[in-house]
């Protein structure tokens, strides 16, 4: 019976100095060491993006990208609503850069967009430590509760922002507004499969559906770091415009969680069934999930997040 690593070790053994395609290395002199062209030949590679150790790395490595990115974003809510609210300074001035923010003698619209836009702050700070495997293993019931108030405040994010965006026309345009409410309205099922799995003690469903409540929540955060890192790989706007449906944008409104849900099935699949070329796919997809998020939060950070950071702290 075959397992995840003794794939890796065939792999490693027939690629050996004296195993049967001993013939395609370049071997240093005096070392057993080889040069780097013997890590492109197409076998050792499989063997290196089917590591174990390569999982762990890459699921690290993004996690860290998007801790980054969550807790900057975390920083911008502060200084640009939280502070203001509770010093009693908001001002129309501090929405003028959203579609559409505090309204003269609106009170209802204005009180569910700041039900809306304050609780961001706890998610982006909270969400992501639930990723974080050694506070699961080592503080259970920081876990429980923390879980619990992420889900309950994104359940309440996507009810808030589906009525702000039709109850309150939020938005530029229908058809730009067809993929944010898409995702509003799977929040809702990802938040409750999560509870009920839980609850169930089927932790491995709960992880899947938890894992899907995470990135659908985030979908909106994750949209500014597609848009963000798209116009910085581009130099500026290529297919996007001003009332955000241009066929840029209308692929990033879905793809911000559609894609990352998908890779996230990806890796279920190949730890359900840990073969090498399961792997060797999970591994690649993760391997782009984590670059993308990389430059995403750096793009967003430098022209979104920082600037009124900085503005703000001043």
């Amino acid at each position: 019976m075959h397992t995840k690593g003794s794939h890796i070790l065939n792999l490693r053994s027939i690629y050996a100095a004296d195993g049967p395609l001993s013939g395609y290395l370049l071997h240093i002199p005096g070392t057993t060491m080889t040069t780097f062209f013997s890590f492109l030949h197409p076998v050792q590679l499989t063997a290196s993006l089917a590591s174990a150790s390569l999982t762990r790395g890459l699921l690290t490595s993004w996690v860290t990208a998007v801790l980054i990115g969550q807790w900057l974003f975390a920083a911008y809510i502060t200084v640009q609503f939280a502070a203001p609210w509770a010093t009693g300074a908001l001002s129309e001035s501090t929405f003028s850069h959203m579609i559409k923010g505090h309204v003269a003698g609106d009170n209802i619209g204005n009180a569910v967009l700041l039900l809306h836009i304050l609780p961001v702050m706890l998610i982006s700070m909270s969400g992501v430590l639930q990723l974080i495997p050694y506070l699961r293993q080592h503080f259970p019931r920081f876990h429980r509760l923390n879980g619990r108030l992420f889900l309950t405040l994104g359940l309440c994010g996507a009810l808030t922002g589906l009525w702000l965006t039709w109850g309150r026309d939020t938005r530029l345009s229908n058809i730009g507004a067809i993929g944010i409410t898409l995702n509003g309205l799977l929040i809702p099922i990802a938040v409750a499969a999560a509870w009920y799995y839980a609850r169930k003690r089927d932790f491995k469903q709960h992880s899947r559906f938890a894992i899907h409540a995470f990135i659908l929540i985030n979908g909106v955060w994750s949209f500014r770091l597609m848009l963000m890192g798209w116009y910085m790989v581009n130099q500026g706007p290529n297919g996007n415009n001003a009332t955000i449906d241009g066929p840029a944008d209308l692929f990033m409104s879905f793809a911000c969680y559609l894609l990352p849900m998908a890779i996230a099935e990806v890796y279920f699949w190949s730890q359900r069934h840990p073969r090498c070329a399961i792997t060797v796919i999970s591994n690649s997809a993760l391997l782009i999930t984590a670059g993308m998020t990389a430059v995403g939060v750096f793009a967003a950070g430098v022209m979104m997040w920082w600037p009124r950071i900085a503005a703000g702290a001043l």
